[in-house]
């Protein structure tokens, strides 16, 4: 059982019109190149540890990679380190472009 919580791609579409979250996409800049989700930050996952204290404050952080494996790894660390209300976009970018989901360039 993990920590963290699971998000699908509909439900992330809907939270992110009506509240503020971080969204955090943990996939290799060879992913992130092929688009994002809009204002999603990029942390490659090895790098998580490293910048996890650097990330702006949040009440709710979602994370994200290509399949949900990655951004699972991700969750479960965030939780692991304390922060609260995580979760984990069920089925990835993968799961966001099936359900028909806007992409967007990384932001710079």
């Amino acid at each position: 059982m993990s920590n963290f919580n699971e998000i699908d791609a509909q439900s992330l579409a809907l939270r992110l019109e009506e509240s503020k979250l971080l969204l955090i996409d943990v996939r290799n800049d060879d992913e992130v190149a092929r688009g994002v989700i809009a204002n999603a930050l990029h942390i490659k996952l090895v790098d998580l540890p490293a910048k996890l204290d650097q990330l702006p404050t949040a009440e709710t952080i979602v994370f994200y990679c290509h399949s949900g494996v990655r951004s699972a790894h991700a969750a479960d660390f965030a939780v692991s380190k304390g922060l609260k209300n995580v979760y984990n976009l069920t089925g990835g970018i993968i799961a966001w472009g099936r359900a028909g989901l806007p992409f967007a360039a990384k932001r710079a």
